[in-house]
């Protein structure tokens, strides 16, 4: 039904910029945030960014002033451009969706995950 679709990671060169694209599709009454988790071998996931519906913006303490998070206007789309790639930075990236169904109850939906490897 609901589907997060991530694309974008791959392999790049420290200190280059990645851009990460999340599409939310299926039956999403209301979106109420959107955003990046990561998990590095041997860490827990952290929060990267995130964006809620009334464009409020969290950055994680590791990424703030190198990454930025944006969302198409009218779309279930989110975007998180990454600047100044570090080998640190390498990780799993999950997109993750807070939506409101009909009854007002918020469920959290996962996309599949989209590697990103920093290395030379």
């Amino acid at each position: 039904q609901v589907q997060l679709v991530e694309s974008g990671g791959g392999l790049v060169q420290p200190g280059g910029p990645l851009r990460l694209s999340c599409e939310a599709s299926g039956s999403i009454f209301r979106l109420r945030a959107m955003g990046w988790y990561r998990q590095a071998p041997g860490k827990q996931r952290e929060m990267v960014a995130t964006i809620d519906d009334s464009g409020n913006i969290n950055y994680g303490d590791s990424v703030k002033g190198r990454f930025t998070i944006s969302r198409a206007n009218g779309k279930n789309t989110v975007y998180r451009q990454m600047n100044g790639l570090k080998p640190e930075d390498t990780a799993v990236y999950h997109c993750n969706m807070v939506a409101q169904g009909v009854s007002g109850l918020r469920s959290n939906y996962w996309g599949q995950g989209t590697q990103v490897t920093a290395s030379s």
